[in-house]
């Protein structure tokens, strides 16, 4: 099998256990909406989380990851297994004494570190105690996550995809366990939400290790820091931590802004962003794992061409996936949070400001995903510079349209110096009034910039990219997906589904049918435009089935 058939599978094995796992976060979704809805309680949760998760991306799933599996392939491709899990294990005895410091730092510096990210909560001291409370019973979760990042990272390298995709499924199934378990019993109801995290993190951990086991690959510690593995994966991760800073910075931002927009601003971004990455897990995030490891072992062969034929396939079903989940996800953001959401303290307010936040979100969703499979290429390549710089112009980008487009803010004179800050510069370059809606728009454009302009780099690193056949595929799949998406909206208007009288049944079956409607429009427009993409995945399908139909006998 070649490169891009086992890339092909890879991703249908990550994306169907990441299927799973964001079919669990959106019960673990409701279920959080329906206990706590978009309110105080919520919003400080949703920011306590969001302080190590953020942390976690920036010292080990995003730099660890994108620093170890090129050099931990390169070793297993050149010098064998016995010394790439050598490698592993330096990196894994480093990775535990490092992170464990900065774990315990972050206990020790919650309460500054809470007033970082939202500022706006310290005008309601008891939301600011309840933050800084919950961010110092999740904190350890760093440590945990981080190391099933590392696992993870060695457990794809061996090209064992199912473990690390099936693991986030025990998180949001200990989030909903501790949640409906221990909510009436504590004084802060929402801090079960805390224990659920802490016993996801730990159960994550113990997931990995009968595979590693299986692999071979022993768990014990090697402080030979010496070895040159080390120092090149350091290095390798030095601009990644960098570019990750430049994202977390972003996203710290954002959350600033968000903060001192009225109560529930966190909460509608967090509920829409969660929705926006149903599709983009299942799909662009599943296939960037798959790719980063095959990339990997295409550079060390040096079989650039290999590699254009890939990123190039890829691309093609990013457009054919993209496209469609973006126009959908706009028509049907109402039912959606309608159906699923609205019942207990998510009411229907919050229903329609949380869908208006995931229609701006969803016009970055093909940049997102785009940007996904695109910095796997540079990673692959060890240059993990390129994506920094780049990251660095769309967050200042980012930063300028969310001033632009939240509309101006009005803070209480003793209000904090930040506060003050952000209310005279909303003030001075305002255009829109979008509130929490023009923070996601914000995003979604410079996420777009932000891949745009990686691939034209791209394309002067590995030349001979097929534009022609790239904007064909783009060009069929909008117009696939366009005509998909006027039929729904005439449809959905034509419903009034946050009505207080709804009948959830009637309800829940013509929302099954939009859906049914727009993807049988949507490939049979494919099918007339002979979309090459819509015949791989034919294929693809093809195979799956007749493989297991060998199996049965």
């Amino acid at each position: 099998m070649d490169e891009v058939g086992k890339l092909t599978r890879a991703a249908g094995v990550v994306g169907f256990f990441t299927l799973l796992s964001r079919l669990m976060g959106l019960v673990r979704d409701m279920v959080v909406g329906y206990l706590f809805g978009a309110h105080g309680a919520a919003d400080a949760f949703f920011v306590a989380f969001r302080i190590p998760n953020l942390l976690r991306r920036l010292t080990a799933e995003g730099a660890l990851t994108a620093g170890f599996i090129p050099v931990f392939t390169d070793y297993l491709t050149r010098q064998g297994k016995d010394e790439a899990f050598r490698v592993a294990r330096i990196i894994l005895t480093f990775a535990v004494i490092s992170l464990g410091a900065i774990t315990v730092l972050g206990i020790a510096l919650a309460e500054p570190l809470t007033g970082l990210f939202a500022p706006g909560f310290l005008a309601d001291r008891e939301k600011f105690r309840l933050t800084v409370f919950l961010t110092r019973l999740m904190f350890p979760y760093l440590l945990f996550v981080s190391l099933v990042a590392l696992a993870m990272g060695v457990l794809n390298s061996l090209r064992h995809f199912m473990a690390p995709a099936l693991s986030p499924v025990l998180l949001n199934l200990a989030i909903v366990l501790c949640a409906l378990a221990l909510s009436p019993f504590l004084r802060e109801p929402v801090a079960s939400l805390g224990y659920g995290v802490l016993l996801g993190g730990i159960a994550q951990l113990l997931l990995q290790l009968p595979y590693l086991s299986r692999h071979g690959v022993s768990c014990g510690l090697d402080f030979h820091f010496r070895h040159p593995a080390l120092r090149r994966i350091l290095l390798l991760m030095a601009p990644t931590v960098f570019g990750a800073a430049v994202y977390q910075i972003n996203v710290l931002v954002s959350t600033i802004l968000a903060s001192v927009l009225p109560e529930g601003s966190v909460s509608y971004l967090y509920y829409a962003d969660r929705l926006l990455q149903f599709p983009l897990g299942i799909f662009a995030i599943a296939l960037g794992t798959a790719a980063l490891p095959s990339f990997s072992a295409l550079v060390a062969r040096r079989d650039f061409a290999e590699l254009r034929k890939g990123l190039a396939y890829s691309l093609g079903l990013v457009n054919f996936i993209a496209l469609p989940a973006t126009l959908g996800l706009m028509v049907i953001s109402v039912p959606t949070f309608s159906l699923l959401f609205q019942r207990g303290a998510f009411d229907a307010d919050t229903t329609l400001r949380t869908a208006q936040a995931l229609v701006y979100f969803s016009i970055g969703l093909w940049g997102f995903s785009g940007s996904k499979l695109v910095v796997p290429v540079f990673y692959a390549m060890q240059d993990t510079r390129t994506p920094v710089w780049i990251g660095l112009g769309t967050f200042l980008l980012n930063f300028i349209l969310s001033l632009i487009l939240m509309g101006p803010v009005y803070v209480a004179p003793e209000a904090d110096v930040v506060s003050r800050s952000v209310s005279a510069l909303t003030a001075a370059v305002s255009l829109l009034p979008l509130a929490h809606g023009g923070l996601a728009l914000a995003t979604s454009i410079s996420a777009t910039v932000n891949f745009l302009l990686l691939l034209v780099i791209l394309d002067r690193r590995l030349g001979e990219f097929p534009w022609r056949e790239f904007l064909l595929s783009f060009s069929r799949s909008l117009i696939s997906a366009l005509v998909m998406a006027v039929p729904l909206l005439v449809i959905v208007r034509r419903v009034d589904w946050v009505a207080r009288e709804r009948d959830l049944l009637v309800h829940a079956i013509a929302f099954v049918g939009v859906i049914a409607l727009g993807m049988a429009l949507f490939l049979a427009f494919s099918f007339l435009l002979r979309s090459p993409e819509w015949h791989a995945l034919r294929a693809l399908g093809a195979e799956k089935r007749r493989r297991l139909s060998d199996k049965s006998f």
